[in-house]
């Protein structure tokens, strides 16, 4: 999960370095500040294609299988994460381009809502991850409270210390050179808060893939119990949870090692090349993981039983067709 420290890293590096300076500059020495955080903005412009070519690729998916369907909690959790990617990520472009002005007002209404989302969208995958589990363990009671109080307690220690660092934080607009940034001051102790968020989140998708992978074992194995057919469609069914959920499980894991690295001293004090390149691919897998992995944990499985529904009707027509032959032959062959 991309947490708190997702807003920019440049702005940072300013607080650190122009807390007493006023906030207008045409000092040439901070060119290189500027020329990061420039850099910077094509990254987040990557990120926002990412979401929005994600969203053309997957619409006739969408239209199919969420507006054409009942709608029900997961359908308003699929909405919700997958139209919430645009603003997002038009709110951390503005954010972080050095051509367009925000005042101190709109910049702090942007860090807030872009802290609030890097929380909220995650824990509604959480809600999408609980319900999965609560499929594969055959609606248990006791797995289900488990499961709810374990994320309760991971996501409201995150929402708590989220509030902490936000209240700690400072916004205002910096013009240096002509070019525009919004300069957050954070407090020192708020790296290690970020640390302990992503420890807990962490925590929490481990958990859940553990009990993923050990429910789909003790289910295929059971699968040798059970008739072809049956065994069949309740493995395809579990092959299905279980390659949505690796896969996504996988790109969580590739963000946590990117965010653990960038919220580093070495690293998030620095305007290197590599500083760069780090947060830039931070950026995309965050985008990758959340609005695009993150919606078609629901795709998979409705186009799943999509597919389980036409195949049905397709052999209950063929046995119509030829019990309907058999009739007629045995008719004439009566008369």
């Amino acid at each position: 999960m991309v947490i708190i420290s997702n807003i920019l890293h440049s702005l940072t590096l300013i607080s650190t370095h122009l807390s007493n300076m006023t906030a207008v500059s045409n000092d040439p020495s901070w060119w290189p500040v500027i020329n990061f955080n420039i850099f910077l903005s094509y990254w987040s412009a990557a990120a926002g294609v990412v979401v929005v070519y994600d969203w053309v690729l997957t619409l006739g998916q969408e239209i199919e299988l969420i507006w054409r369907q009942r709608w029900s909690l997961m359908t308003v959790l699929y909405l919700v994460i997958r139209y919430i990617g645009i603003p997002f990520s038009v709110a951390n472009l503005l954010i972080s381009i050095p051509y367009v002005s925000l005042t101190d007002a709109v910049g702090n209404i942007f860090d807030y809502a872009i802290s609030w989302t890097n929380l909220v969208i995650p824990a509604m995958l959480g809600v999408i991850m609980i319900a999965r589990l609560h499929a594969m363990y055959q609606r248990s009671r006791i797995m289900l409270i488990f499961l709810v109080i374990v994320f309760l307690a991971v996501n409201i220690a995150c929402g708590v210390i989220v509030s902490i660092t936000l209240r700690n934080t400072v916004g205002e607009e910096l013009i240096l050179s002509g070019t525009y940034m919004c300069n957050f001051e954070y407090d020192g102790a708020d790296t290690h808060m970020m640390s302990v968020i992503q420890a807990l989140i962490t925590a929490w998708e481990v958990l859940a893939l553990c009990f993923s992978v050990w429910i789909a074992v003790k289910h295929f194995r059971d699968l040798r119990q059970l008739g072809p057919s049956t065994g069949l469609a309740i493995g395809d069914c579990f092959r299905v949870l279980i390659k949505s959920h690796v896969l996504y499980f996988a790109s969580f894991v590739s963000v946590s090692i990117v965010q653990f690295i960038y919220i580093s001293p070495e690293f998030f004090n620095s305007i290197s090349m590599g500083t760069q390149i780090f947060y830039g691919a931070l950026q995309i897998l965050w985008a990758v993981q959340v609005f695009m992995l993150g919606p078609r944990l629901i795709l998979s499985v409705r186009e799943y039983y999509a597919k389980l529904v036409v195949d049905s009707d397709a052999e209950t027509s063929m046995n119509s067709v030829v019990f309907q032959e058999r009739v007629h032959i045995q008719t004439n062959s009566t008369v």
